[in-house]
């Protein structure tokens, strides 16, 4: 199940770019707002899209409002079409509380690296690298500089670098990150721009950290197989099909599962592993983090040995 349990009302909205528009939010019944951190994002109940998440971008100190940017997409999957139809001022919202799954890490330097929509989750951050009093750098590219949304508040900032693709071409990633090789890289974006920045950090040994809304893709392994969860609270062992997932399998036996994305890249059904070996699928998990085997996305990891011993 999801947990869009928190009511707002949109109180303005705004274009920041070509095919982008801004929505401020505030709670339905005047309170405050949940707190939240650079990096945080929200679920928002789409109609029968189901939930998409939006990553805050405006002032966490501001708790009576919550700031996100939509990316108009109508031929995507269709939350951004149903929310560019009926999120208008003085309509209501279902969402989540925050959750952050790209939190900014203290640092003395920091390298921010944004490609279209990815701005938002980096607009908070350069505001919190500014109070920390850390050197900071933003290299934002797009297609265009009409489709770079909060543009004209980015420029005006001598240690950001606009680069839209069809007049300066793509962000040069090796000479961003090789000009500042102790710095940590945050960056969001579509996935060709997430994968070039993880591997020329891996190559320089450079600290990544990025966020993705969208699946990372998954090599193919062949067929899935079946294998067993054992839930460690109650001793219960469910048995999970090769063409069904673990949060499947455990909602039709009626256990409590809370999710969202049901991609693994939101979050929100990570559970702690207590045995056994994990075939990770998601798009969180750092590589030190899957190595340990110590938590796993139940919505779209599986496991490498015949019983995982979860625990639920």
């Amino acid at each position: 199940m999801g947990m869009t349990d928190v009511s707002v009302r949109v109180i303005d909205r705004t274009e920041a770019a070509d095919a982008v528009f801004a929505l401020v939010l505030a709670a339905a019944d005047g309170g405050e707002l949940p707190a939240w951190t650079p990096g945080a994002h929200i679920d928002v109940a789409a109609g029968a899209a189901g939930v998409r998440q939006y990553s805050l971008c405006g002032d966490p100190a501001e708790r009576d409002r919550w700031r996100i940017a939509v990316l108009h997409e109508p031929r995507g999957r269709g939350g951004s079409a149903h929310l560019f139809r009926t999120a208008l001022p003085g309509s209501t919202l279902s969402v989540s509380s925050p959750r952050n799954n790209f939190e900014l890490a203290p640092a003395a330097q920091y390298t921010f690296v944004a490609g279209g929509i990815g701005i938002t989750p980096i607009l908070p951050m350069i505001a919190a690298a500014d109070r920390a009093g850390a050197d900071w750098t933003l290299h934002y590219g797009a297609r265009s500089r009409s489709h770079m949304a909060f543009a004209e508040v980015l420029a005006a900032d001598h240690r950001v670098r606009l680069v839209p693709q069809d007049e300066a071409g793509l962000l040069p990633i090796a000479e961003i990150l090789a000009a500042r090789p102790g710095a940590t890289v945050y960056c969001c974006g579509p996935e060709p721009l997430l994968t070039a920045v993880e591997a020329e950090g891996a190559r320089g040994g450079v600290t990544v950290r990025t966020e993705r809304f969208v699946p990372r893709p998954v090599e193919d392994a062949g067929a899935d197989a079946p294998f067993e969860i054992r839930l460690a609270r109650t001793g219960r062992t469910l048995r999970v099909a090769a063409d069904r997932s673990i949060v499947d399998v455990l909602e039709s036996a009626g256990v409590t599962v809370i999710t969202s994305c049901r991609e693994g890249t939101c979050g929100s059904c990570e559970t702690p592993v207590l045995d056994g070996a994990v075939d990770h699928r998601d798009s969180l998990l750092t590589a030190e983090e899957r190595d340990s085997g110590a938590t796993m996305m139940l919505c779209v990891s599986r496991a490498r040995s015949g019983v995982l011993v979860l625990d639920l």
